[in-house]
């Protein structure tokens, strides 16, 4: 027992000593306070160089400073308006300074009072990770108290002081980065040993191009527990070397959940992974044979490639499809085509959802316009004719008539316009689109109001054709104008089919955005609820009114009285709220046919009631173009 319980104790002891001797780096940094500042123009000053010393943050009235010598490569001296970032009226401004000693990334947040986040300032970008990191970051001296500076600094979430102070400096020591790095993931496989994430560290590969480059495959480093299959590949072309006219080395860095390449996209997700592709100090453009830069992923619908110009916006990250051609090989593979070098990954767009079936729905519903339109011009020529009977609800039908002949020329027609004449003619195409369906609930509208009347206030005349007009046509028009003047809001809009998400269908409406978004709510899907609800409303006291009469007891009769009325209040477009559950693709096709060929369903509603009158041999039954309403009281008020 003796020699055992010695042998365990010299283990004990050894561990001590080992986990003594043993010190942990900071793997990042966070700085943050409240920047008391006056009302005049604000300016962030920029001046960082390499080394590894220390980092000012100071203040005053008018600007906020950040100087320095903790990078192993950023260097950045710049002067940055900030006047479209923090309101005129605001004297004090919430800010947090991130340094990650591991990708070399320093990031400036300014935060607006009462919103949460704010603007992300890339002050030093991530970069390949290098041989010696600046870390553990310790305060020094701070500056005197003054009325303008820096209030409530803490440091690592370490409170320092709530007075105003000008100045604060934190000292940093280098450390190699590979320690950081093995730190990290040390980490990371103790929070979760059942699922080793992926090395925190950037892996980088460099290569030189010699006189005979003729291509090169570069792929990214696996780690253990992660599928070969889930890595990012890249090829470079010949036409790289020709047009790399300084240097001959090409670096290839991967990074791995970064949630800074995220800032700035809501509705879109970024890929985990992000490839950075350099010739140092070269600015590559316009390569004639492109960059292949290959993303494996999980199951994904629309998506597509970006790149981050750093010339262009250097301190923001915004992701741009400008030089970058997508292919989607299958649902788990994109390969990225991009005739310049930097920053590339692929955006996949959360919303909207990708549309089941749409080449037989596009069939459906060009087909069903293509015969509307003529319907509703046979069925105009139809109710000019009898516009000499002198029927008071004629000029209803007659409008209703003109709304969704425009309606459904205008959207067979959208997507024609939108190939053919893009940006530029689609935000007029689509403004007139969303004024005819306006203007085609509106008259629907109208037609529930009138029966509605001719039931149940026998003896008030109607309103004049005249209002019905204005109402019907001029009213819709309202919306329509403020939405323009307020503009971004018509536009090409692209329709992705599930079957093919690389060939969205494109069309002249809405588009994909938070103020469209709220102008199709607000607008369309509003009225429509009104019409439908409405609309049921009427076709209920209408069967209550009628279904005692003679006539009724017909089952032709019945089924045309009620589909009739039906197409005339629109309450089929209310199968739009029902597209969700196991029965939607059932649902979406019914209301597609049903709304697509509303035009022609009118006008055989018409001619069905006229050749029923004529086999009546005039009876009360035909005798009016509303049909199938309350007999005396129709006949005496449309005829009068």
């Amino acid at each position: 027992m003796e020699p055992r319980l010695r042998d365990n104790l010299r283990v004990v002891f050894v561990l001590i000593l080992f986990s003594a001797g043993s010190s942990e780096h900071d793997l990042d940094w966070k700085f943050c306070g409240t920047w008391r500042h006056g009302k005049r123009s604000l300016m962030l000053n920029v001046n960082l160089t390499t080394g590894c010393s220390e980092i000012s943050v100071s203040a005053n009235d008018s600007s906020l400073s950040i100087d320095g010598q903790i990078t192993a490569q950023c260097m950045q001296s710049d002067g940055i308006d900030l006047r479209m970032f923090v309101l005129e009226s605001q004297e004090e401004t919430p800010f947090c300074l991130y340094w990650e000693p591991i990708l070399g990334q320093l990031k400036l947040q300014l935060n607006h009072k009462k919103e949460v986040g704010g603007e992300n300032f890339i002050l030093c970008k991530p970069d390949r990770m290098q041989h010696s990191c600046c870390t553990d970051l310790s305060q020094g001296p701070k500056e005197d108290q003054a009325t303008y500076g820096i209030k409530d600094g803490t440091a690592n979430d370490d409170f320092i002081t709530d007075k105003i102070t000008t100045a604060y400096s934190f000292k940093g020591i280098p450390v190699n980065c590979t320690t950081l790095c093995d730190q990290e993931s040390q980490g990371s496989s103790q929070v979760n040993m059942a699922s080793r994430a992926q090395h925190p560290c950037p892996h980088s590969s460099e290569m030189e191009m010699t006189e005979d480059f003729r291509g090169q495959n570069v792929t990214a480093p696996t780690t253990r527990g992660v599928s070969a299959e889930s890595t990012v590949t890249v090829y470079l072309p010949p036409a790289l070397k020709t047009a790399a006219k300084l240097r001959s080395k090409v670096i290839c860095t991967f990074f791995k959940n970064n949630s800074l390449f995220q800032d700035g996209h809501k509705e879109d997700r970024v890929l985990d992974d992000v490839v950075e592709i350099t010739v140092e100090n070269e600015v590559i453009v316009n390569l004639p044979d492109p960059i292949r830069i290959g993303f494996h992923h999980g199951k994904m619908h629309l998506r597509r490639c970006v790149s981050w110009d750093t010339r262009k916006d250097p301190s923001q990250v915004n992701w741009l499809e400008d030089g970058c051609k997508t292919e989607q090989k299958g649902p788990k593979y994109t390969e990225c085509l991009c005739n310049h070098l930097t920053y590339f990954t692929v955006l996949v767009q959360m919303e909207p959802r990708p549309v089941r079936h749409l080449l037989a729905l596009t069939a459906i519903t060009s087909l069903g316009c293509a015969v509307s339109v003529i319907s509703c011009v046979a069925l105009i020529i139809y109710l000019c004719r009898k516009r000499r009977s002198k029927e008071q609800s004629i000029p209803i039908h007659l409008g209703l008539a003109v709304s969704l002949a425009f309606l459904n020329l205008l959207f067979f027609l959208t997507g024609v316009l939108a190939n053919v004449g893009g940006e530029s003619v689609c935000p007029w195409v689509g403004a007139g689109l969303h004024y005819a369906l306006l203007s085609s609930f509106t008259w629907m509208g109208i037609e529930v109001f009138h029966t509605f009347w001719l039931v149940y206030m026998v003896f008030i005349p109607p309103p004049k054709p005249y209002v019905w007009n204005l109402v019907g046509f001029v009213l819709p028009a309202l919306p329509i104008i403020i939405l323009a003047a307020v503009g971004d809001i018509y536009g090409v809009r692209k329709v992705v089919p599930s079957d093919d998400v690389s060939n969205p269908y494109l069309m002249c409406w809405m588009k994909e955005n938070h103020k469209a978004l709220l102008a199709h709510y607000f607008t369309t899907m509003t009225i429509l609820a009104v019409l439908v609800s409405s609309g049921v409303v009427m076709l209920f006291l209408v069967y209550r009114e009628i279904r005692t009469r003679e006539e009724w007891r017909q089952s032709r009769v019945a089924f045309l009285s009620i589909w009739g009325l039906s197409c005339l209040f629109g309450t089929t477009w209310g199968l739009t709220f029902l597209d969700f559950g196991p029965l939607s693709d059932f649902v979406l096709f019914l209301s597609c046919i049903l709304n697509s060929f509303q035009g022609f369903f009118l006008m055989l509603r018409f001619y069905m009631l006229d050749w029923i009158r004529k086999q009546a041999g005039g009876s009360a039954l035909g005798s009016t173009s509303t049909g199938s309403t309350r007999q005396h009281m129709l006949q005496s008020q449309e005829k009068s």
